[in-house]
């Protein structure tokens, strides 16, 4: 038997650890966003930076991205809003501080709750995400509560870049504006990176691409994080709507269409693992990432319920995460399906092109969520080779059950738009209106895979498809 390549035992003993470390991580793995739960507890109203792609809001129900809640939380009340969606979510396996603000602008507030948590729910892994500004002060307390989990906004690295980004910062009791602010940001975001590395940590970057801004200039970021050491990158697109009255919303910055960030994500991806599934969540999300379950535990809520018993709801959740990885163990459950279960041979590969299918779904990895009600859908490449998640569609329902007629058109127009190369989309179920609109723009509607796991149909769909003769490829076509 030939050596082993040098290194190759660590690489592979690494990697192992990593997953063990991810597994039920929503956020982290895209295997285990389908059926894990993630709570953000919003604690931290104040922010020590201002950016441009920003505006928090403290009583907004109505809007889904980051820097906005419904309601702000003391660490109290955070503690049993805890475990009160636990009780009625035992799948949740991570409780997370992203804001409203920064969680490190807000050192008393957030630790109180992480110190709470460590002793009355020690099997939730903790998460922190921040701007980096104040991280390397506060790498050492994140250690002490075994806060594992790390996300670090890192939009660039080049101080000329980070002024239109960072209009000012406040950092050593002094407002710093212009390259000056974008200089001291990023080199604490750098030091706080390398520190969070050296303590074992697992850092998740997170870049927000912004066109004529960054985008050209992230895949220097890319390059940067994962020599540092960081495990995951996570490239979002800019939100940038006027209503929500950030100033790139307010000026009209253009936000990336779908090929751009698919373009940027796949350069990105050739250096280091690039995550395809995040829903730039609220800092009070709730529920299975794709749903917002946060209206279900309202101050009044917590007010008004009983005191909870910690250790029954722990034991709850412990059930709850056994009999996940007990279905996990299922092949059909397995989030990529690798080349050997498509039956192609190596040498056959080049013979078929890929298709793209759109999904609409609930969780749980299952083809379960009727069109008209998805507020996204999951975009899938199948290929001879695999089938893997290439982005998530954000949109507005079609059902709404107000003025039908005058809007559904509009809402058609903003789906269509999204799934723009999909030739199929799959859901538990369709009318008859939109099942003719989709067919109309070249894309075939399918609901008799409801219920199934969502690689296993696209396996099937694929084969099928190979069999026909509708995936191969002129030898002109092969060539090329």
């Amino acid at each position: 038997m030939p050596p082993a390549p040098p290194h190759s035992t660590c690489e592979n003993q690494e990697s192992t650890s990593i997953q063990d470390r991810i597994h039920n991580h929503p956020c982290y793995s895209e295997k285990a966003h389908h059926h894990y739960a993630r709570l953000h507890l919003a604690v931290a109203p104040a922010c020590n930076i201002q950016c441009n792609y920003c505006n928090r809001k403290y009583q907004c129900a109505n809007e889904s991205r980051p820097g906005v809640v419904s309601e702000l939380l003391t660490p109290a009340q955070a503690l049993k809003k805890t475990l009160l969606v636990s009780e009625k979510l035992p799948q949740l396996s991570v409780v997370g501080i992203a804001g409203p603000g920064d969680p490190l602008a807000n050192p008393q507030r957030v630790f109180s709750v992480f110190k709470t948590l460590a002793t009355q729910a020690p099997d939730l892994r903790l998460c922190i995400s921040t701007n980096g500004l104040a991280l390397p002060e506060w790498v050492d307390e994140l250690a002490r509560y075994s806060v594992e989990h790390v996300t670090v906004t890192i939009n660039c690295i080049d101080p000329e870049i980070g002024a239109q980004i960072y209009p000012w910062i406040f950092w050593k009791n002094r407002r710093y504006k212009g390259i000056k602010a974008a200089e001291i940001l990023l080199a604490q975001q750098q030091k706080g990176l390398k520190m969070l590395v050296e303590r074992g940590m697992l850092v998740k970057v997170n870049s927000i691409l912004i066109p004529g801004i960054n985008d050209h200039h992230l895949p220097e970021v890319n390059r940067f994080i994962k020599q540092t050491g960081a495990f995951l990158h996570n490239i979002t697109p800019l939100i940038a709507k006027a209503e929500h009255g950030t100033y790139y919303g307010l000026t009209r910055q253009r936000e990336p269409s779908p090929e751009e960030l698919l373009t940027v994500r796949q350069i990105c991806g050739e250096n280091m693992n690039v995550m395809h599934h995040c829903r730039q969540c609220r800092a009070d999300a709730v529920g299975l990432l794709g749903e917002d379950r946060n209206a279900e535990f309202t101050l009044a809520d917590l007010d008004n319920h009983p005191d909870i018993d910690h250790q029954a709801v722990m034991q709850k959740r412990m059930l709850a995460k056994t009999q996940i990885q007990a279905a996990l163990t299922n092949p059909t459950a397995n989030y990529h399906i690798p080349l050997s279960s498509l039956k192609t041979s190596k040498n056959s590969l080049k013979k078929y092109r890929s298709l793209l299918v759109a999904v609409a779904t609930r969780g749980q990895g299952l083809i379960n969520e009727h069109f008209g009600h998805a507020k996204e859908f999951l975009i899938y490449e199948a290929s001879a080779q695999e089938i893997k998640l290439l982005r998530v569609h954000k949109t507005q329902l079609y059902c709404t059950g107000q003025q039908e007629c005058d809007e559904a058109e509009t809402r058609m127009h903003n789906i269509l738009q999204g799934l723009a190369g999909c030739e199929l989309l799959l859901c538990a179920k369709i009318g008859y209106a939109p099942w003719k609109q989709l067919e109309a723009a070249g894309i075939q509607p399918n609901s008799e895979y409801a219920m199934v796991p969502i690689t296993q149909a696209i396996a099937n769909i694929y084969a099928e498809f190979k069999q026909a003769g509708k995936l191969t490829l002129s030898s002109q076509q092969q060539a090329s």
